[in-house]
């Protein structure tokens, strides 16, 4: 309970900002409203107006409580109108493109870390590709694949592994590195091979890295996959949550799908932390 205390103030303080934030935002509309009605709001009035509008600027906390509840909760899970049908949906394509990132990371890693040439000419593109804006090149890639007769998953899938492979290039190499150069001596008295030296030395090494750019690369996924969404006009999805609500001013779904997508999140981080903590405890890090 001790260590759940700050937490919870945390979480109460951003949900009293949250409300606060609300009856600013929001008391213009019902100002004008009462204006044109010709009567007055007190405070209390003010306040109930602006926590209850139907296309607030700022929804409330509890209107979005709500609205997740009728998403998710009420709604069957095969209903398009289901939280839960499309963050399966983003999932699907975040997951896709986070096993494409990562296995693309490792294998550039390490052919950075075992050979010079890639390491003065790959590792520079790899940074100068993450100057691109993904909303840029997006579509583009959406346009390229659709002409070549690739559609649906797969376009997301690579969106999000363009978004997702970075990170795990970065830890992997400096994991890959982080063996000292007592230890490397070490191995090649041992008259280790490199494979020998990779498998028994810098692999095991690496893995508290790894673990810690794969977090960093499935929130990027995630994001990875929701903007592809968007520019393929798809009708499932949170990103197609997000764009339907923006087309007509639904505040209160676009804030239900972005509760929803950092849910998602943090389960799929939480998972690979999961495995972390058994991986490294199976190998005497932990």
């Amino acid at each position: 309970m001790r260590n759940l205390l700050p937490v919870l103030t945390v979480v109460a303080a951003l949900l009293a900002l949250w409300y606060a934030a609300a009856v600013w935002l929001n008391a213009d509309w019902a100002y004008d409203r009462a204006q044109r009605a010709g009567t007055t709001l007190n405070f209390s009035a003010l306040v109930a107006d602006t926590w209850a509008q139907d296309k607030p600027k700022l929804p409330a906390p509890h209107q979005v409580a709500t609205e997740i509840w009728n998403t998710t909760v009420e709604k069957k899970i095969t209903s398009k109108r289901s939280l839960i049908y499309h963050s399966w949906v983003t999932m699907s394509a975040t997951l896709l493109g986070f096993i494409l990132g990562t296995a693309l990371g490792i294998g550039l890693a390490i052919g950075i870390v075992y050979n010079r040439v890639m390491d003065m000419s790959v590792m520079p593109w790899v940074i100068a590709s993450q100057t691109i804006p993904i909303l840029a090149i997006a579509p583009m890639i959406i346009v390229v694949l659709n002409a070549v007769g690739i559609s649906g998953l797969l376009p997301k899938a690579i969106i999000s592994m363009y978004l997702s492979f970075f990170p795990v290039v970065v830890g992997m190499v400096k994991g890959l590195r982080s063996p000292d150069q007592m230890q490397l001596d070490q191995m090649r008295t041992w008259n280790a091979s490199a494979a020998q030296t990779f498998w028994r030395l810098r692999l095991p090494s690496s893995m508290p890295y790894l673990f810690t750019s794969m977090k960093i690369a499935m929130a990027a996924s995630l994001v990875g996959a929701i903007v592809g969404e968007l520019p393929t006009g798809a009708v499932a999805g949170l990103g197609a949550r997000l764009l339907a609500g923006s087309y007509y001013g639904q505040t209160i779904q676009i804030w239900s799908a972005l509760i929803m997508a950092a849910a998602l999140a943090a389960a799929l981080v939480a998972l690979i932390g999961l495995a972390q903590r058994i991986t490294l405890k199976r190998m005497g890090m932990a």
